[in-house]
């Protein structure tokens, strides 16, 4: 007869090969002899991924619910981070060229520098024309299914040269994924790459085989494509370059076209994202598509906007939550977000970078894995707009002087992007306070970057508690820092 001892040691050796419990005791994290370097942006002031100071922390062993806390656990990680850009458009790369030398170097370096700059590693553009094109155009002539004559010619004027630009100021390497607006008129049931319409059935075989081509044409001219999604906005008639698909058509225009050309072409490596479209839907969209394994196994993520903001609502976290919560073997990437209705004379407005900060705070704690801004560079007219759908970016050019200005929205992006890095985990992280927003991630050297985000009116005296120590700061108003600890 076994002993009590024997058999209970023997089921705790069971119940950890069982459950997935390591035997081994999990390290702890302790803040001992750790400081922390601040960074912040302020309203009213001039502070601008500014230096503030070198915090340290005390003993607090229980803080007092009378307090305001940021707590910090970094032996809880989630997602891991991808990376951080914005989309490279025909519109960014013409403006680009409107520059004097001298800015077009600035440009590069504000962006994408490691060290001077907010070290951008992700990024998108578009397959054929998009809104933000001086005009819509093809890469095949009209009515040529066997895409004979596809040819990117119109891309290597600006576009292609300005991404190799932005690559090399990346320091080599960008993490580039693609998107079609249209398929050429043709293809199309309203014989226009405007206005919606729908893909014919009988071109869904040509159509699947354009993005194949496309990606090889881009990658022989020495942009690597690491992604592509099927299609920008899918439920949305627009004026500018669009095609819709229901949650049924797309899956099945993944499970039979697209998700087997792309591996029959060596292409199987390449991550697809479906949906590309708002929160609004996220989930609906989500659930039709990932619930059938034969589209599903074709699928790394699903992508999505901010847009949904256009009915007069807010932005829809919760659904971003649940879709991550429903299907957490796929990744959930934002592909697109800007501040819509260009105004010259809103270059200013604080609200921009807070529309930014409020986006990324929450899509990252859904788990996000990559946040994609829409462009990042347009005129002193939110375009070039081949449709008059003028937008913001972070960065401007008043191609009328040469200058680029830079609004808030580039330096509340430069808290995430500038010090979290693709690799690092994100980390628990939660305010004791809803006036507050924080997250966190630990990187790949083993620096903590725990960024917190102050929307109200008034200063807020807080600490930052990690494992019962804690280093008193404050958040001014209207302000984002970004706390490093090392």
């Amino acid at each position: 007869m076994m002993k009590k001892g024997l058999f209970l040691a023997g089921f705790v050796c069971f119940s950890a090969v069982v459950f997935g419990q390591s035997a081994k005791p999990k390290m702890l994290y302790s803040a001992n002899n750790k400081t922390v370097k601040v960074y912040v942006t302020e309203k009213g002031s001039d502070k601008r991924l500014a230096p503030a100071g070198t915090l340290t922390f005390t003993d607090s062993p229980q803080p007092p619910e009378t307090e305001t806390l940021v707590f910090v656990d970094p032996t809880k990680t989630f997602q891991t981070m991808l990376g951080i850009g914005g989309a490279l458009t025909d519109a960014v790369a013409e403006t680009f060229y409107k520059l004097p030398k001298e800015k077009q170097r600035e440009f590069l370096a504000a962006y994408y520098d490691k060290n001077i700059g907010i070290g951008y590693t992700l990024a998108r553009t578009n397959i054929q024309s998009c809104d933000f094109s001086s005009g819509s155009y093809s890469y095949v002539s009209n009515s040529d299914k066997a895409l004979s004559s596809f040819d990117i010619g119109h891309d290597k004027k600006y576009r292609i040269p300005f991404i190799k630009e932005a690559t090399k100021a990346a320091g080599g390497k960008l993490t580039m994924f693609v998107s079609p607006w249209s398929p050429p008129a043709f293809m199309k049931d309203n014989n226009d790459v405007l206005h919606g319409g729908k893909l014919k059935a009988e071109y869904a075989q040509s159509w699947a085989s354009f993005y194949v081509k496309f990606i090889k044409a881009y990658e022989k001219e020495g942009i690597p494509v690491w992604g592509l999604s099927v299609q920008n906005e899918p439920m949305a008639t627009q004026t500018w370059e669009s095609c819709k698909y229901t949650a049924e058509e797309e899956r099945d225009f993944v499970k039979n076209y697209l998700g087997p050309i792309l591996v029959k072409g060596g292409m199987a490596a390449k991550k697809l994202i479906v949906w590309d479209h708002n929160r609004d839907l996220l989930y609906q969209r989500a659930s039709t598509i990932l619930e059938d394994p034969a589209a599903a196994k074709y699928i790394w993520g699903i992508g999505f906007h901010w847009y949904e903001t256009w009915t007069g609502a807010g932005q829809n976290f919760e659904n971003t939550r649940l879709t991550h919560a429903a299907f957490p073997g796929k990744n959930l990437i934002f592909t697109e977000g800007c501040v819509e209705k260009f105004d010259f004379n809103r270059l200013g407005d604080w609200a921009l970078g807070e529309r930014y900060g409020l986006s990324m705070m929450n899509d990252f704690n859904a788990g996000t894995v990559g946040w994609t801004d829409w462009n990042i560079l347009l005129d002193e007219k939110g375009g070039p707009n081949h449709v008059g759908n003028f937008c913001f970016a972070p960065v401007h050019a008043d191609t009328r002087t040469g200058e680029l200005i830079y609004t808030n929205s580039y330096y509340y992006m430069g808290h995430f992007s500038k010090f979290i890095h693709p690799g690092a985990k994100r980390i628990a992280s939660a305010a004791s306070r809803d006036k507050l927003l924080t997250t966190a991630y630990v990187n790949t050297d083993g620096k903590l970057a725990v960024v917190v985000m102050n929307r109200t009116d008034e200063k807020i005296e807080y600490s930052l508690w990690i494992k019962g120590k804690a280093a008193k700061t404050s958040a001014e108003p209207h302000s984002i820092a970004t706390l490093i600890v090392q």
